[in-house]
Order: C-alpha cells, then sequence, then structure tokens
C-alpha cells in the first residue's frame, strides 16, 4: 500500500509551497486558477484526503447544508433536523443548525454562506425571506423549504396541508359537543397561522357555528405566548369550552394560565394543539394534537437539496399527511359554557 504523503510532499511535487497547497485545500479563492487546478490533482491522486473530500475541494464544495429555523430553542425543530442529519450523513454532507431569530440580516447572513461558498445549500424553516433575498432566487439557487411555504417564490417544498389538519382538530372538537371554540393562532401575516385559522373556520363553517372575532387571538408558537393568549381571552370576557392552539408550546402556555384562574383541563376547558413535540405528551394532562411526520420531513427536505445540488428536475411540493393524535386534554363540555371565575 502506497505510504500516504505528506503536505510538504505534496507542495514539492506541485512545486509550489506548503502554505500554498493549505489554501487551495481551506481558502481556493485565494489561490490563481492554474495553481489550484495542479495542486487538486496531485491531491487527489496521491489520496492526500478521501476521494470524497478531493472532489468537494476540486468542486469548491463543502459538503455542508445549514438549516435555519425560526427558533431554535423550540423543541419541534429537533425530529426535523434529525431527519435531516441522517439522509445527510449517508451522502456524505454535514448540517449545521442555525438560528434566525425574526432578524432579517441574520437570516441575509446564513443565506450568503451559500454564495461564499462556505455552505453548499440552505433548508429553509421561516414564514418569509427578506426582500432583496427573495428578488435574486430562481430554479438553480440552493434552498429548500420545510415545512412552510415561501409563496413569492419557486422552490422545493416539503410541507403539511395545514388548512386540512386545523380543519380536522377543530372537527374532533365539535363532534365531542364543543360549540364556543377559541382559537390561539399564529401571527397574522404568518403563513402557518393564516392557514390553520383557515381550517378553524372552515370547520366552525361545517358545522354551522358563527365565527366569534373575540374567540380567535394570535401569538408566535411560543409557550409564552400561550400563556399571554389564554389571558387575554379570560380578560376580555370571552365565553368558551375549548381551544384550538396553533402549536403545542402556545397549548401548553394557555393550559398554565387558565390553572392559574382556577380552570381545569379538560374538565372545564378543552384543549388541542399542533405538531405533537416530545413535550406534549409527557405534559400533564397529555396534550390532543395534530402529529405531523416530522422525521420524515426532514428526510424528504435533505434529499430535494441533495437533488437540486446535482441538478435534478424535482417537483417543487412535497406533501405529507397529519394523524390527529386523541390523549386526555379534551372532554366532552360540561354543558354550561365556561366564563371567568372571579373570585369563584
Amino acid at each position: 500500500m502506497q505510504a500516504k504523503k505528506s503536505i510538504h510532499e505534496i507542495a514539492s511535487i506541485a512545486g509550489v509551497s506548503a502554505a500554498t497547497v493549505s489554501r487551495a485545500l481551506h481558502n481556493p479563492s485565494m489561490v490563481k486558477k492554474e495553481t489550484l487546478e495542479r495542486v487538486l490533482k496531485i491531491v487527489e491522486q496521491t489520496n492526500f484526503v478521501s476521494n470524497a473530500q478531493a472532489r468537494s475541494f476540486r468542486q469548491q464544495t463543502t459538503r455542508t447544508v445549514v438549516l435555519l429555523v425560526r427558533d431554535i430553542s423550540n423543541p419541534f425543530y429537533l425530529e426535523i433536523f434529525k431527519g435531516v442529519e441522517e439522509a445527510a450523513s449517508d451522502a456524505g454532507y454535514k448540517v449545521l443548525m442555525a438560528d434566525a431569530r425574526n432578524d432579517e440580516a441574520r437570516v441575509k447572513s446564513y443565506i450568503d454562506l451559500v454564495r461564499q461558498r462556505q455552505a453548499d445549500g440552505v433548508i429553509v424553516m421561516l414564514g418569509s425571506l427578506p426582500f432583496d433575498v427573495a428578488a435574486h432566487i430562481d430554479r438553480s439557487t440552493p434552498i429548500v423549504v420545510a415545512s412552510e411555504a415561501l409563496p413569492d417564490v419557486d422552490l422545493p417544498t416539503v410541507r403539511i396541508d395545514n388548512v386540512a389538519a386545523a380543519r380536522e382538530a377543530v372537527q374532533y372538537l365539535i363532534a365531542q359537543g364543543h360549540r364556543s371554540i377559541a382559537h390561539i393562532g399564529g401571527l397574522p401575516a404568518d403563513y402557518l397561522g393564516q392557514e390553520r385559522r383557515k381550517g378553524y373556520e372552515l370547520a366552525l363553517a361545517d358545522a354551522g357555528i358563527a365565527i366569534d372575532p373575540e374567540l380567535v387571538v394570535s401569538g408566535d408558537f411560543s409557550i409564552t405566548a400561550g400563556r399571554e393568549a389564554a389571558s387575554r381571552l379570560l380578560d376580555r370576557g370571552a365565553r368558551f369550552t375549548a381551544i384550538f392552539a396553533s402549536s403545542d408550546q402556545m397549548a401548553i402556555g394557555a393550559i398554565g394560565a387558565l390553572r392559574q384562574q382556577g380552570f381545569s383541563v379538560p374538565a372545564d376547558i378543552s384543549v388541542i394543539g399542533f405538531d405533537d413535540i416530545i413535550l406534549a405528551e409527557a405534559f400533564e394532562p397529555p396534550l390532543t394534537t395534530v402529529r405531523q411526520p416530522r422525521l420524515e420531513m426532514g428526510r424528504k427536505a435533505m434529499q430535494l437539496m441533495i437533488g437540486r445540488l446535482e441538478h435534478q428536475d424535482l417537483p417543487s411540493v412535497h406533501e405529507f399527511k397529519t394523524r390527529l393524535v386523541v390523549r386526555a386534554s379534551v372532554a366532552a363540555p360540561r354543558g354550561a359554557i365556561i366564563e371567568r371565575r372571579l373570585g369563584a
């Protein structure tokens, strides 16, 4: 077996310095094209690095993909990341998870990593992109959308039917006898919030229940937002026997606020969430919720990314089915519409 060459031997064969070889491997943009090609050819011929690495160097790829999420602290993203990482590892890629924090400058900086050849592609889990970024995206841009939708750009997308899933959840509440159902939705301008509210309204319309604007509040999908939204419903004297929340975290926060006001879930008020995060089953009471197949969605998103990087002709949208998971947070209403207990 041929002994592995050292970086100094590679440099000697190529007629350059060891520093030039290092730059060719790690900062190829700093090396003249002719020199870079000569060094990389020798690197590959001598098996100085693995064949996959050598191909990456020659093609100036990093074998790295960024998963850009709304809020890295949200456990919803863990299963997505796991699926992305599994598919990436099988194909010889690495995955970095990045936190957008609702900051356009941060979003732009992570997408710029692709333009700067510090990453091969970005899987975005965001409701929007900065205007100057979206304006320059086309079918060749190495971006895949997961769990969200970007209506103004044509990109491979992995998602669920949020309208149908929300509709099924509210229909289940109605089937248990609930007629006064509050909705804690996403922010009004947010795609997920809009789609899940449509499902809520369609379910009410199907049952001939008038939509009461006083029963609709919004939040940013966090536990804090759910707690504050439920408190707003109670403070305004809203009358309801059930809540459909657009995320499990908001459902959990809402239950906390209800308990602080002396209500029992589900004896007094039923609650349904959305996503089936790891906390949903462990919470008390275990949360009835909409399950998204997040592991499979993550795998598919990475597969679409690999196809995009290999210039394959891919379908624009891959839609997964959801399932309503019935647990203990929903019961039939007691009969009387629940009102806020003031000192009761």
